[in-house]
């Protein structure tokens, strides 16, 4: 009679625990269908009003592992919503036309001068930057950046490259070679290192 018990509570046992996959199963499915990654802007602790970009990925579209963004080499970046703004509307202006990667190596290239002693330390001074009274940006000089419209696209390729996403080894400048004028190519091929091409951009460091 006890072995008849016995017998009953270890199917009882398992029917718990078969149940209990059942479900881990089922948020495991949940979980591998939200988005590739989640972002927030939070107030960051300084005595003007700025934000910090905290999130994760939770998870990658190549199937690879969970990744929490702070993880990664590039540093946690403190920016307005205005700066967010300027990245999306210049990423949009110079990459409207490329892919999610080549809309993310222009924001990698974009954060990369942030962070040189060689530019301005912030997302705004780099995009508006002037070198000689001209600004750096060609759809700053021509207007084109006032007049795109932000796609989705767009805005996750820099949601990407602020969590960490970088391509561009280290790059600091980009330019269309078929777009540029003769006397501005020379320039990029003469005094800057050429690292790749990828879409219709080269990239130079």
């Amino acid at each position: 009679m006890y072995k008849k018990y016995g017998l009953l509570l270890v199917l009882v046992n398992m029917v718990a625990l078969a149940s209990l996959c059942c479900i881990k199963i089922a948020e495991r499915s949940q979980y591998a269908a939200t988005p590739a990654f989640q972002i927030q802007l939070q107030e960051c602790m300084q005595e003007e009003e700025t934000y910090s970009l905290t999130g994760s990925m939770e998870h990658a579209e190549s199937g690879q592992h969970v990744i929490d963004y702070q993880v990664m080499e590039r540093p946690e970046h403190c920016l307005t919503e205005n700066d967010f703004d300027i990245l999306c509307r210049i990423v949009e202006a110079e990459a409207g036309g490329e892919d999610i990667n080549g809309r993310i190596l222009v924001a990698n290239v974009i954060l990369n001068r942030v962070e040189s002693q060689s530019f301005p330390n912030t997302i705004e001074g780099v995009v508006f930057q002037k070198d000689n009274g001209t600004f750096q940006f060609s759809p700053i000089r021509d207007g084109r950046y006032q007049r795109v419209k932000i796609s989705e696209e767009t805005q996750e390729a820099v949601q990407r490259a602020l969590l960490g996403e970088d391509y561009s080894k280290g790059a600091l400048y980009f330019v269309s070679r078929k777009a540029a004028a003769p006397e501005k190519m020379k320039w990029f091929d003469n005094h800057l290192t050429r690292l790749f091409q990828y879409g219709g951009h080269e990239f130079f460091l």
